[in-house]
């Protein structure tokens, strides 16, 4: 079927009036914008169905929504019949994200589904804890994270609380690709559909506490700045925070207030210094300890503190999940909980050092894709057998134990307020700490390029690129031989020098590794939710004292900078 074809469909009576109108008008006026809004369907990546709102089916709409939607409540209403089903609903600060949760809710009333929906915006850590708090068979969030603001999207989350992973996952797929708009039944079902707000909230905040603090000391003494850049964390971390007893908390007042503009920044993701720049001016005139922001949907933060020189540094997400990890395995080894059964969760694409950590305390690592379903997976596969600790990926993104199956801003606030007042208290700091971990293990830096791609251009030049890398496989990275070729989507590893082949038990994706003789890793991924392929630098050495970081960091940066311009990604 022809793009101009495919545009047509969406002029029948299926579509409300003003749908139709925006469709004519781009077969009238603009092929190319058409083009783009019709040559795919969205798809399920990492996190979910992510895209820019418009008509179409390349994009976020009430029709490609109530697809998804309807598709899985067909699925559910097949996998557990003659039972009453509950999904929860959440949804974030986005522009269309509470008319867009409410056309949700309709659409899974109408099948006979008992819906519980948040009264206004929550934290997406929220909707996992409260889909098994309320004893659900799957939950939804509509958020698009830390996208443009014409961004919106949608994630699936299974029983567990953890986002869906196969087999449910491609199962819902065949459902929802089977289905023609017109089966979408949007006439709701009103008593089906149940308001929810403060009581979760409550319990949620709760649950955070106890899982996210220590009898911590020094926690009057810790002055933090908070900001929320927008976002829907507003709604619970200050109250997290002052639960958990630090008083000594400065909000940014000019990114307070919920808003899908987010008009105070170029980018809501803590990723960026720049998104923390007023967070960072704040910190600087109150003389703070630690400075924390979040992303709209409050699932990833990032983390300022002060470095040996005094000034604010923005800590990578690999360095966070290193002194995440490293505390949490030291407060389970002083409780007396490690026994052998416990294990951390990492992705492929993450930083070797938490391997390093976790193995130095006896505690396993897991290892999976990139993506926090993945983590979910491990902790589901373990019940019973094994105890999660925590688990991150590079990404900005942390989950401390099992209550929540996803990663977790609020608890991982704590967490961070946590270890940094630990450490002021004993007279280091937060920063120190780190580099307390690079003495005792091995001193890891990490870089990452984003080639941004858009449109059906795009995606054909990001599909030549891995097709490049793997037909001419990259065989020295600085000088260093490359010894083994990772192969995620043909579930390969292949040492380049005895030629040996090994199998990856690992789900295929679309993931490429080098890994040279020095412990050199070049890693090359599409993105599962923007258009964009990703590369992940990690190179190690060692540091003997913390008053050698500098130099040793120096040099690690130059090497990084050598492998980018050897592989001409300048």
């Amino acid at each position: 079927m022809s793009i101009l074809e495919k545009a047509q469909l969406w002029l029948s009576d299926t579509f409300d009036t003003a749908t139709q109108q925006e469709i004519q008008h781009l077969i009238d006026t603009d092929t190319t914008q058409l083009t783009d809004r019709f040559y795919q369907d969205l798809e399920f990546g990492t996190g979910g169905m992510r895209g820019v709102m418009g008509a179409g089916t390349n994009r976020i709409n009430k029709y490609t929504l109530g697809r998804a939607t309807q598709g899985l409540a067909n699925y559910l209403n097949q996998t557990f019949p003659n039972k009453q089903l509950k999904v929860a609903i959440a949804f974030d600060c986005r522009h269309n994200s509470k008319s867009f949760a409410k056309i949700v809710a309709n659409v899974l009333s109408a099948s006979n589904i008992k819906v519980y929906l948040f009264e206004d915006l929550r934290a997406t850590p929220e909707l996992s804890f409260a889909v098994k708090y309320l004893g659900c068979d799957a939950g939804i969030v509509l958020t698009a994270s830390h996208n443009p603001p014409e961004y919106n999207g949608y994630k699936v989350y299974w029983n567990d609380g953890g986002q869906i992973v196969p087999p449910q996952d491609g199962e819902i797929i065949n459902e929802v690709v089977n289905l023609d708009f017109a089966d979408i039944n949007f006439n709701a079902n009103e008593d089906l559909i149940e308001v929810i707000g403060e009581k979760v909230d409550n319990a949620f905040i709760d649950a955070s506490v106890k899982n996210g603090t220590f009898n911590t000391t020094g926690k009057d003494n810790l002055k933090i700045v908070f900001t929320s850049l927008h976002g829907t964390s507003i709604t619970v971390i200050p109250e997290t925070l002052k639960r958990a007893g630090y008083n000594d908390v400065h909000i940014v007042e000019e990114q307070r207030e919920p808003n899908g503009d987010f008009p105070t920044v170029k980018s809501p993701n803590p990723e960026e210094p720049a998104a923390l720049k007023m967070a960072t001016e704040l910190a600087d005139k109150i003389g703070a300890d630690i400075l924390i922001g979040t992303d709209p949907d409050c699932d990833r933060l990032g983390i300022a503190v002060r470095d040996l020189d005094g000034n604010m540094k923005l800590l990578n997400g690999n360095q966070t999940m290193c002194l995440m990890t490293n505390f949490l395995i030291k407060k389970w080894k002083d409780a007396g909980k490690l026994n052998g059964k416990q294990f951390v969760g990492s992705t492929i694409v993450s930083t070797n050092l938490v391997n390093e950590i976790a193995a130095s305390y006896g505690v396993e690592t897991k290892v999976g894709l990139t993506g926090f379903k993945w983590i979910a997976k491990m902790v589901r596969e373990a019940e019973g057998k094994q105890d999660f600790i925590g688990g991150g990926e590079e990404s900005f993104g942390y989950m401390v134990g099992d209550f929540v199956r996803d990663k977790d801003a609020v608890t991982a606030t704590l967490l961070a307020c946590e270890i940094a007042a630990d450490a002021k208290a004993k007279g280091s700091s937060m920063y120190q700490e780190l580099l307390q971990i690079y003495v005792d293990n091995s001193l890891y830096k990490e870089h990452l390029i984003s080639l941004v791609k858009k449109g059906m251009d795009g995606a054909e030049q990001i599909k030549q690129m891995m097709v490049d890398l793997r037909q001419n496989p990259v065989t020295k990275l600085d000088g260093s031989l490359v010894i083994y070729v990772y192969d995620y989507d043909a579930s390969t590893k292949t040492n380049l020098i005895t030629k040996t082949v090994e199998n990856i038990d690992i789900p295929k994706s679309n993931v490429l590794i080098y890994e040279t003789v020095d412990g050199t890793k070049v890693a090359a991924r599409p993105s599962g939710t923007e258009p964009k392929i990703k590369f992940y630098f990690s190179v190690r050495g060692k540091l003997d004292t913390i008053e050698n970081a500098k130099k040793a960091e120096a040099a690690l940066d130059s090497k990084i900078q050598r492998i980018i311009e050897e592989m001409q990604l300048k």
